[in-house]
């Protein structure tokens, strides 16, 4: 059986940005050795026989963060942004960039001490332009003879952390490493209970910066059904109670509409009685903007049915976050259940 934490850990911690998520593929493959693997050229990965699959399971690789423009005379490395991030929140942080042979070292994002500021610095929030890593004391000869230089990835250095009493993971890239997991997780129990026949797991490249994995996954796989597991922001921090659609330990989030996405009818009444019969509580979600990898997956082919099942995380897009193994471990039960219902569903059908 699969160790949940360690499983967890193993996925956030390393390194994978978008279009530079080969060290996340091969946790997959040591993750799944049990199936069938398969990758391609996009650093898509997949897990289970691509046959004849009737369900897809979707998540994707890749973290929120920077690729090198140049290095300065100073040996500081300008950068800029591989997904959403906003600047203002990156300050003073570690980061790892990545040189030759795949290797990762470790720099600083500079910031101006205040002693150094003008007034109108104090009150102006820094663009992406502003913002340099300074790799502590390299010079700009020694960083390129590492093979650091432009194009190269950067992501936060973020150490993975688990509070036993209170079940709460803290780390980086929960958005979307939590899917991974899941996805992981539910092949595995859907192998146990001999139901994995019909289901591929597809691991998507690029979503953050625009989903761009998923328009290859959902060709290849060419599934009727789709289940995207995504790590979903919590809001429960920032507005007020009966607003809230997604709150840690607050159970799976069910998507009803984003920017890009309106939900299967029949997929969020198979959720609802799933809910009801594992007694876990779910989130019900209409997103005014923001997207996942449903908004393509469902256009894709002659029309593909999905669910959202977002895993709520505190933070996402940014170097630091918390999530719950609870809400980890309702998300693949919730999913299982959904599994069985489509199976029984699809029997009616061609009776």
């Amino acid at each position: 059986m699969i160790d949940k934490i360690c499983l967890v850990k193993d996925l956030t911690e390393t390194e994978g940005a978008s279009g530079f998520e080969e060290n996340v593929v091969d946790i997959i493959k040591n993750y799944g050795k049990d199936f069938l693997f398969e990758s391609d050229s996009l650093k898509n990965a997949y897990l289970g026989d691509l046959s004849s699959p009737l369900i897809m399971l979707d998540s994707h690789t890749d973290e929120v963060g920077f690729i090198v423009r140049f290095i300065d005379e100073n040996g500081l490395i300008s950068i800029l942004n591989l997904g959403a991030i906003v600047p203002f929140q990156i300050g003073s942080n570690v980061v790892k960039v990545r040189g030759k042979d795949g290797k990762y070292y470790e720099g600083v994002i500079s910031s101006k001490p205040i002693h150094f500021m003008e007034k109108e610095e104090l009150n102006r929030a820094p663009e992406i332009e502003d913002i340099k890593i300074d790799m502590g004391g390299y010079s700009r000869e020694e960083l390129l003879k590492l093979g650091i230089g432009p194009g190269s990835p950067v992501v936060p250095a973020t150490k993975f952390s688990f509070n036993e009493e209170k079940k709460i993971y803290r780390s980086k890239a929960f958005d979307n490493r939590l899917g991974c997991a899941a996805s992981i997780l539910l092949m595995e129990k859907l192998k146990e209970n001999g139901l994995d026949e019909k289901v591929v797991a597809a691991f998507a490249s690029q979503e953050e910066v625009g989903g761009r994995g998923a328009e290859i996954t959902a060709r290849k796989v060419n599934p009727k059904y789709a289940i995207v597991f995504e790590g979903s922001p919590s809001d429960d921090y920032f507005v007020e109670a009966y607003k809230e659609q997604c709150k840690i330990n607050g159970g799976p989030q069910i998507r009803h509409y984003d920017g890009s996405y309106i939900s299967d009818e029949l997929l969020i009444s198979f959720a609802i009685k799933a809910a009801e019969k594992l007694n876990i509580n779910i989130q019900h979600a209409v997103r005014k903007g923001s997207g996942t990898n449903a908004g393509i997956i469902h256009r894709s082919n002659l029309g593909v049915r999905c669910l959202v099942v977002g895993i709520p995380s505190r933070y996402i897009h940014s170097f630091v976050g918390y999530s719950s193994l609870t809400d980890l471990e309702n998300s693949v039960d919730l999913a299982f259940e959904v599994i069985k219902q489509i199976l029984i569903y699809e029997e009616g059908e061609n009776v």
